[in-house]
C-alpha cells in the first residue's frame, strides 16, 4: 500500500485543492478505504462553500463513496473483509448507543458524522469510515454507476417507499435533476402513473425517457390544477428547495395524499392549514436512510435496471465537475474517478 494518497481538499471556502497526504490508520471500528469512485452532490455546495477555514486539516469533500476495503481495525465485524467491495453515503456511521440507535432508528443516530461535512469524505484516494456506516456493492453494478445511487437513488428509493401511494397510484415527482430523474425511474418501476414536473421544456424529452407519463411544466400553466383535473396526486415527491414552488404545488395532492419534502432549502415552507384539514394530507421529511436501506435500494436498481445517468472525471478534475454541477451544466450527475479515467 502506498504511503501517501491524493486528496482533493477545501483549503478556503468555495476552493478545492489537490494535495497529498499520510496514508492513515483505521482506528478501532473503522476501516480504510480504496476509493474507486466518488459522486458529486448537490449537497456538496454548502459543504464546500461553508467550510472552516480554521479547520486543519482542511475538510475532504463527497459522501456517494464507492471502493474497496484495504485495512481492517480492530473490532470490525467479520462481515466486512480485506477487498470487499463497500460503499459509504451522507450517514457515516450510526453509533449503536443514542435513544435513536436504541430504538432502531439509525438513520436518525444523535452521534453520528456527515460524510464530507463532519468528516473527511471521498473526493480522494483514501478514506477512513466507521464499519456501521458501510454498505456492500453488488457485483452488478460499476463503482461510477453505484456512487450516485448511495446518496440519491437511496433518498428517493424511500422517499417513495413513504408516499403511502400504491401501485397504480399518481405520483408527481418535482425537479427533474440528479435526484428526480433517480425517482422517476423509481417510480415507473414500482408501478405508479409518474408525473414530472419541472421547469422549462427543455426537460420533458428526459422526463418522458426516464419513466414519466406526462411533463408538466411549471412555466406553461398551472401544475397543481393540472394534477387536481387528473384526480389528483396521491404523493409529491419534492427534490427543490425552492419553498414557494413547493408550497404552490401541494394544491395538487389528493385527499390523503402526502407531500414528501427531500429538498432541504433555508426558507420556510407555506403549508395551508386548511388543505391539510380538510383533505386530511399529509407533510413528511424523509433523510437518506441506513446502510440496510441502501443495500436494498441498490439491490432493487440491479433487479429493475435503474441507473443513473453519469459524466465521469477524474479526480485531478473535481474543480470543473463541481462548478458544473453547481450550474446545472450536466445530465444528471458527475462522478470523480481515481483511476485516470
Amino acid at each position: 500500500m502506498k504511503t501517501t494518497y491524493r486528496a482533493m481538499q477545501v483549503t478556503h471556502p468555495g476552493t478545492l485543492e489537490l494535495v497529498e497526504r499520510q496514508t492513515p490508520v483505521p482506528d478501532a471500528g473503522e476501516v480504510l478505504i480504496e476509493v474507486e469512485a466518488c459522486g458529486v452532490c448537490g449537497a456538496d455546495a454548502a459543504d464546500i462553500e461553508g467550510a472552516d477555514p480554521a479547520l486543519q486539516p482542511p475538510r475532504v469533500p463527497g459522501h456517494e463513496v464507492v471502493g474497496r476495503i484495504a485495512v481492517l481495525g480492530a473490532g470490525v465485524p467479520s462481515i466486512w473483509k480485506t477487498g470487499q467491495r463497500v460503499g459509504v453515503g451522507r450517514l457515516g456511521g450510526h453509533c449503536n448507543e443514542c435513544a435513536q440507535c436504541r430504538q432502531g432508528r439509525f438513520q436518525l443516530c444523535q452521534n453520528q458524522p456527515f460524510v464530507g461535512s463532519t468528516r473527511d469524505g471521498g473526493y480522494a484516494e483514501m478514506m477512513l469510515a466507521r464499519h456501521t456506516g458501510l454498505v456492500s456493492i453488488p457485483d452488478e453494478l460499476d463503482a461510477e454507476e453505484a456512487a450516485p445511487i448511495l446518496c440519491a437513488g437511496l433518498a428517493t428509493f424511500n422517499a417513495l417507499k413513504k408516499s403511502g401511494a400504491q401501485a397504480g397510484d399518481t405520483v408527481a415527482v418535482l425537479g427533474i435533476g440528479g435526484l428526480g430523474h433517480m425517482a422517476l425511474q423509481y417510480a415507473r418501476r414500482m408501478g405508479f402513473k409518474v408525473v414530472a414536473v419541472g421547469r422549462g421544456h427543455d426537460i420533458a424529452e428526459d422526463a418522458l425517457a426516464l419513466g414519466a407519463y406526462l411533463y408538466l411544466d411549471l412555466e406553461q400553466g398551472d401544475a397543481a390544477a393540472r394534477l387536481q383535473g387528473m384526480g389528483g396526486a396521491q404523493a409529491i415527491i419534492s427534490t427543490i428547495g425552492h419553498a414557494a414552488t413547493v408550497s404552490a404545488l401541494l394544491a395538487g395532492l389528493a385527499p390523503r395524499g402526502r407531500l414528501v419534502v427531500l429538498g432541504a432549502g433555508k426558507d420556510p415552507l407555506p403549508i395551508p392549514a386548511g388543505h391539510l384539514v380538510v383533505g386530511e394530507r399529509d407533510v413528511l421529511g424523509s433523510i437518506t436512510g441506513t446502510p440496510y436501506e441502501n443495500e436494498k435500494t441498490l439491490n432493487f436498481s440491479v433487479l429493475a435496471g435503474v441507473r443513473p445517468r453519469i459524466e465521469v472525471m477524474p479526480l485531478e478534475h473535481a474543480p470543473e465537475a463541481y462548478r458544473r454541477m453547481k450550474s446545472g451544466d450536466v445530465k444528471f450527475r458527475m462522478v470523480l474517478t481515481m483511476g485516470g479515467k
